[in-house]
């Protein structure tokens, strides 16, 4: 039994890894992590009361962020004290925030990506195969789509696809083009343009579970590795 704290436990995608992981067998909720002055603090979830306090983190085998920047980094740093693993799909973090979790994976193990859904993961490896074929002769647009909610722009997925652009065929993407409209949940096209043909591969997710799922799934990965930095392609 993997017993979980999650961090944003009342947001959109707390509230779905939180609901997935009581109807899958090997998860325990056991700490509801919620920001200073929710208004939901002392609320329980599945038996557990809403906390803003990041010291609960040490009754957890793992510790899922979903957050905004700041918690992120606040959390982190009690996971490294109470030595607890970490599933992290925060976006928006600075160059210097991902340092520090780039050090304290030398302590425990993190798995931290932008985006959390197996096909996303696949669309990654993808664009890695269709940047190193198509090296000359084409341009790479990214475009981009969330709901009206989401804060940061370009989305860290769209920006992860630019830096396997870049390290793959060692050019820049043309253009990120981000879209923020409705509800929508998270829309990624890659588009490689050429004078002769164009080659499109995108990924579109109809709903928040699939990144949920996958935090689940990297959360029973993560628990049973030596501290690291690990990324979704590495979960099994």
């Amino acid at each position: 039994m993997i017993r979980l704290a999650v961090s944003g436990a009342c947001g959109k995608m707390g509230s779905r890894i939180i609901s997935l992981a009581e109807g899958e067998a090997g998860f325990k909720l056991v700490a509801a992590l919620e920001a200073k002055g929710h208004p939901r603090l002392g609320e329980s979830i599945q038996g557990v009361k809403i906390s803003d306090n990041p010291e609960e983190v040490q009754n957890a085998d793992c510790l899922i962020e979903f957050t905004h920047p700041v918690a992120t980094i606040e959390h982190l740093g009690f996971a490294v004290k109470y030595k607890r693993p970490m599933v992290i799909g925060t976006t928006g973090l600075s160059e210097e925030e991902k340092a520090r979790i780039k050090t304290a994976a030398e302590k425990i193990p993190i798995v931290f990506s932008p985006n959390m859904s197996i096909g996303v993961n696949l669309l990654f490896s993808l664009v890695k195969e269709a940047a190193a074929r198509l090296s000359d002769g084409y341009t790479v647009n990214i475009i981009e789509a969330h709901h009206t909610h989401k804060k940061d722009a370009p989305s860290g997925t769209a920006k992860k696809l630019a830096e396997i652009v870049q390290e793959t065929a060692k050019r820049k993407a043309e253009d990120i083009k981000s879209i923020r409209e409705g509800e929508i949940v998270g829309d990624h096209r890659v588009v490689f343009d050429s004078p002769f043909d164009t080659i499109e591969l995108s990924h579109s997710a109809k709903t928040r579970d699939i990144f949920a799922k996958g935090a689940l799934r990297a959360a029973g990965f993560v628990v049973k590795q030596k501290p690291g930095l690990y990324d979704m392609q590495a979960v099994k």
